[in-house]
């Protein structure tokens, strides 16, 4: 057998680039696909693998190694199930813009609670600076001081007048580095740009809805250099959480976490209780309150749309 890594996953067949350098494409095998596991892919980009050819000269999947973290969110189709977005990952870079399309919130939220309940080191990257007025700069400063406060890596962009790219050149440099966004946050263009000879396509954004087009289908890595790794995503319109208890997401909110001992009951809800440290810092406006009706709104969703705990690879 050959050890690989998955660059690319179409659904049946993925792309895999073996210890030597080649690639091949190779399929799984059956029993990946009767595992009782609630995951549209059983394997991922950036899986490292053990490839086998058979007796008919085709490249199988035999063995999945133990993933060290990975990214993942509701599947689109399936809503009982989940799609792993990309596995073993030493940073999650998360572009944001503050108008062309507008990110909400609330999605980043959503991320910033998957990133940390999976160990995975997250940048937020604001893109677009260059056409933001006066009243985008204020939304921005706002955004930067909620999400510096919570301990989040930011920085500024601006990808088409080359804004930022050469101090997120140093950020990457040997990791394996996903980036994801909403369509149109401009995933395509960054890409492009760090790897010129990629040449991804573009998208446009809606002029109706101010939303960006999906270009990309599938997750796909692609080589910086033999030793960083960039992973570009499906953009992303909603982010739904998967995997977790209600009564563990305080602590994926980096300044919820050093709060919480500070509560009147230890298994205090941070909603109406009295004594709860939450609360008062949120009236003491020591706590982003757009962050805190990001907490509300996930944790009062029910259990068919924030999945219970399931076995996953």
């Amino acid at each position: 057998m050959q050890k690989g890594t998955v660059y690319r996953s179409t659904g049946s067949w993925y792309d895999v680039k073996l210890e030597g350098g080649d690639f091949i494409k190779a399929r799984i095998q059956g029993k990946f696909r009767n595992l009782s596991i609630r995951t549209t892919n059983p394997v991922s980009v950036g899986d490292e693998v053990d490839v086998l050819m058979n007796d008919n000269d085709e490249a199988v999947i035999k063995n999945i190694h133990p993933r060290k973290n990975y990214i993942i969110r509701k599947s689109v189709n399936l809503s009982k199930e989940a799609h792993i977005i990309a596995s073993n990952l030493d940073l999650a870079i998360l572009l944001v813009t503050v108008v062309n399309p507008l990110t909400s919130p609330g999605f980043i939220d959503r991320f910033t609670v998957t990133a940390e309940a999976y160990n995975i080191p997250l940048l937020i990257v604001f893109n677009k600076v260059e056409i933001y007025d006066s009243k985008a700069l204020a939304k921005l400063q706002q955004l930067e001081k909620s999400y510096s406060n919570a301990s989040y890596q930011t920085m500024r962009m601006s990808v088409l007048e080359n804004i930022g790219t050469e101090d997120l050149k140093k950020k990457i440099q040997n990791k394996s580095v996903l980036v994801s966004g909403n369509s149109g946050a401009g995933k395509s263009t960054l890409i492009n740009n760090l790897i010129p000879n990629l040449k991804l396509k573009v998208g446009k954004i809606s002029e109706t809805h101010n939303t960006g087009k999906h270009t990309t289908t599938f997750a796909e890595m692609f080589d910086y250099n033999s030793h960083t790794k960039i992973i570009d995503t499906p953009g992303i319109k909603g982010f739904g959480l998967v995997d977790f208890d209600k009564e563990e997401l305080a602590t994926f909110f980096p300044e919820m976490l050093s709060m919480l001992k500070h509560c009147r009951f230890h298994n205090c809800k941070h909603i109406n209780e009295p004594g709860c440290k939450v609360l008062e810092q949120l009236k003491s406006n020591n706590f982003s309150n757009t962050r805190y009706q990001s907490y509300l709104a996930m944790y009062k969703e029910d259990g068919d749309s924030n999945y219970r705990k399931n076995n996953f690879l």
